[in-house]
């Protein structure tokens, strides 16, 4: 009879817990690779790239700051119903039409954070981009080591539950950044982060 004493499941379980974590790390250092390595790409990629001529030509990647998965939390999604389209402002002042789909609640740096996520009236109108949120940031970094109007991330709506990954190494510049040819949101202030989120596209000025 196989019979483990308290000192041996509890080990076991500790075992467990650490592959289980080496293995959410895994996925982890995995899409964050995957990211930067299609957001190269794509700016690589003459049909693609938001560069200009000169741009893109000189163009070998951008800069990213050291990935820490210390920046990668698990938010709440707490859906706001029927909040109404509004106007959000943009770089060329050609508004675009958003709505609050709701508030992501996560801990970052010790510090609880509730910060609104948007839907696109345009997008959600697509079968491909349905499901897409937007969630423009600002923090401390910007105008330093960080794009002085802010980062961009992508999240889609969970199709179970009420979580949400909110992955900051892959936060990305505005197409702004690169070029003035570009209309885009500005981030609102309700989405600022008084933290310094040193993850995701780092500081490399005009390209």
């Amino acid at each position: 009879m196989n019979v483990k004493t308290p000192a041996v499941a509890a080990c076991l379980l500790l075992v467990s817990v650490f592959v289980a974590q080496a293995q959410s790390d895994t996925v982890a250092m995995n899409s964050i690779s995957k990211f930067q390595k299609e957001l190269n790409a794509e700016y690589r990629n003459p049909e693609t790239s938001p560069l200009d001529k000169l741009a893109l030509k000189n163009f070998t990647g951008h800069s990213f700051f050291p990935v820490d998965l210390t920046y990668r939390v698990t938010a709440t999604l707490e859906v706001t119903d029927r909040e109404p389209y509004f106007k959000m402002m943009t770089s060329n002042n050609r508004p675009r039409n958003f709505r609050q789909y709701g508030i992501l609640v996560f801990t970052l740096q010790g510090t609880e954070l509730r910060l609104p996520v948007y839907q696109s009236e345009q997008l959600s109108g697509t079968d491909e981009y349905a499901d897409y949120l937007f969630f423009p940031f600002t923090d401390l970094t910007n105008g330093k080591s960080s794009y002085d109007a802010g980062r961009y991330i992508d999240l889609r709506i969970p199709k179970e539950g009420n979580t949400v990954v909110v992955d900051f190494n892959q936060a990305y510049n505005p197409l702004c950044a690169y070029s003035n040819r570009y209309s885009c949101p500005i981030v609102p202030e309700k989405n600022h982060i008084a933290l310094e989120v040193k993850a995701g596209v780092a500081f490399s000025g005009k390209h």
